[in-house]
């Protein structure tokens, strides 16, 4: 299975589940810990997981494909964050036995130093930075409507607003990035036999 064209929906699709656990685990006033904390940040660490081959698509299709390729890796670079951060959260679930406990060792990790800003601030919204920036890079080129990067952003912005908002934005996500599900039809040179036609057609869908 080809997990690259899968992770356009798939991954948003799996931050819907955590939005959706977290509402719920949210029900009686508090958070975690507990099933629904595990079973919430687990399926956003699948997500996280399934941006890295979505992100490395998205600079291999761009024209430019050099800038394209350090807009990835700064991206990258806010997925890996992002992960730590859930791992901690992850941690500090199994060890806590109450969600006062799990806010004492939440203020001893961010303490540390420099954790609060790589880990939680400011490197996490790397990712989404670059993420919108190359499906817009998709948009300049043609390959869809400006309408994919502006939602994006717009679910981006929903979470600022409100954490609450998590299924919301991660439906904008969905509807954003699902038309680059299919990879850039390539036109070909010159006539060519039917044989090579259908094969074209199924490397277009191979990427």
């Amino acid at each position: 299975m080809n997990l690259t064209p899968t992770s356009f929906v798939l991954a948003p699709l799996l931050a819907l589940a955590y939005g959706a656990i977290h509402l719920l685990d949210g029900l009686d006033g508090s958070h975690g810990p507990g099933l629904a904390w595990t079973a919430g940040h687990l399926a956003f660490l699948a997500a996280l997981a399934l941006f890295v081959p979505l992100v490395l698509e998205l600079a291999h299709r761009a024209a430019n494909r050099r800038a394209a390729t350090a807009i990835a890796v700064f991206s990258l670079i806010g997925v890996a964050a992002g992960g730590v951060q859930f791992v901690i959260d992850l941690v500090v679930g199994f060890i806590a036995a109450d969600r006062a406990e799990m806010g004492r060792l939440f203020d001893q990790v961010q303490q540390v130093p420099g954790v609060e800003l790589v880990v939680y601030a400011v490197v996490p919204t790397f990712f989404y930075a670059g993420l919108i920036t190359l499906v817009a890079m998709q948009a300049v080129a043609g390959r869809i409507g400006w309408w994919s990067p502006a939602l994006i952003a717009l679910g981006v912005g929903a979470v600022v607003v409100d954490r609450d908002l998590l299924p919301l934005s991660a439906l904008l996500n969905l509807v954003g990035l699902a038309p680059l599900r299919r990879g850039p039809v390539r036109a070909d040179a010159g006539p060519s036999r039917p044989g090579r036609a259908a094969n074209a057609t199924l490397g277009d869908f191979s990427q």
